[in-house]
């Protein structure tokens, strides 16, 4: 267990206290047996004591008593001088301690404060240590033995305070040594708390250096991408330009070996082209000596739009014509369906579709004859109001309505106003 040096130096004065109060007791039991009463002779005056003659005579021994209760009373006062000199010097030794060891405790407090110390430990509680008080008897019989007691345990003080002083000197210097242990440690934390901050900020640098140079990198690789995709747009519009078609049109002679698909190539022009501008067919043979006009670059540009607006004609043609077939197939499945519902219910009575009403005969003719090509039954009948073109006959009513949405949706008749009327 350490002790504190404020500990070590009340101990020992406790214990020289107890010790001098033990003794002085000891002292008071022995002067209390008469017996022992002459035995305290104080050694320094054996000589006097010894060299006094020895006499009979009252008066003398009278005198030289009372000689001896006066030399004994001026050693008294003296030996009291000395031991009231000791007590105080003994108090002001104590105080000093006292003080000492109370303004090391406030400075070790001080150093535990500022190191984070715990300020409730067991030798910062001791901050007022209780310091013995001898008292000496006034008796004047027993003044002696306690004088004498005190020069025997002042000895026995001296060292107690010699041996608190070096604990409080070695708790000093355990203290000192263990404040720089505390400071070397806490330098140490500080130093590698630096090294840590210095590393991570040198690893932070080296990361944002890494992303700059890799930043750079990709700039320079998107910056060289750019240059080469423009190097290859400027030598695509340069071949371009060099393998485009002429700016004017050309006549040109053919010769052996010349085909349309050889000259289009050797110009640059679409097979399309060149043979619409020479009014032939894509897959046609040339002759020898055979004059070709090789269209120029405008007359190209036009030739494909034309040829774009015709196939998206002929798309819209055939997209037509197909809605048509599939129309005109409708109609002829109901045309068959209504014929076969007539034939079940046995319908009576004769239709037909009018498709025309002629102003003479020979303009109905000219009807009946494109609806006979169509595949239709055609006749004609003459009326106050003209020559009407009849498609027919069909028995029954619903017939004849299937046959004219048949005739309206037929492109080769191509007439939408034909209406069914009662066969005649």
């Amino acid at each position: 267990m350490n002790f504190s040096r404020q500990a070590l130096l009340g101990i020992g004065m406790i214990i020289g206290g107890s010790v001098m109060l033990y003794a002085m007791v000891q002292q008071i039991g022995s002067n209390d047996a008469p017996a022992q009463a002459p035995a305290i002779v104080n050694e320094s005056n054996n000589e006097q004591t010894v060299t006094t003659p020895l006499t009979t005579d009252i008066d003398t021994e009278k005198r030289i008593l009372a000689q001896k209760q006066k030399e004994r009373a001026a050693r008294v006062a003296e030996q009291e001088k000395r031991a009231q000199a000791f007590l105080a010097e003994q108090e002001a030794a104590e105080a000093q301690a006292l003080a000492k060891a109370r303004a090391e405790n406030q400075q070790y407090r001080a150093n535990m404060t500022a190191t984070g110390g715990d300020e409730d430990s067991p030798e910062a509680a001791q901050n007022d240590i209780a310091t013995p008080t001898v008292q000496s008897r006034t008796d004047n019989t027993d003044t002696e033995a306690t004088v004498d007691q005190v020069a025997d345990s002042s000895s026995s003080t001296a060292q107690a305070e010699k041996e608190a002083r070096e604990a409080a000197a070695q708790s000093a210097a355990k203290k000192q040594a263990e404040a720089k242990k505390v400071a070397e440690a806490k330098k140490v934390a500080e130093a590698k708390k630096v090294a840590e901050a210095q590393r991570i900020a040198a690893a932070k640098e080296q990361e944002a250096k890494k992303q700059a140079e890799a930043e750079a990198k990709k700039q320079a690789e998107a910056q060289a991408a750019a240059e080469k995709k423009k190097q290859a747009q400027e030598k695509a519009a340069a071949e371009a330009a060099k393998s485009a078609p002429p700016t004017a049109p050309i006549d040109y002679d053919v010769k052996r070996g010349d085909g349309l698909l050889r000259l289009a190539r050797q110009y640059n022009v679409p097979v399309e082209a060149l043979a619409q501008a020479n009014d032939l067919s894509p897959s046609a043979s040339l002759q020898l000596g055979q004059t070709l006009t090789i269209p120029s670059r405008k007359q190209v540009q036009r030739l494909e739009r034309e040829a774009a607006a015709a196939e998206e004609k002929r798309k819209k043609e055939a997209e037509l014509a197909k809605k048509t077939a599939e129309a005109k197939r409708e109609a002829q499945r109901k045309l068959r369906e209504a014929r076969q519902e007539v034939k079940q219910t046995d319908a009576k009575g004769d239709f037909g579709v009018q498709v025309a009403l002629a102003g003479n005969q020979a303009s109905a003719d000219e009807v009946a004859k494109k609806f006979k090509a169509a595949g239709y039954q055609v006749k004609t009948s003459a009326t106050s109001r003209g020559v009407r073109v009849i498609v027919g006959p069909e028995r029954g009513k619903v017939a004849a309505l299937a046959l004219k949405d048949k005739i309206n949706t037929d492109p080769k008749v191509d007439t939408t106003g034909a209406w069914v009327l009662y066969w005649r």
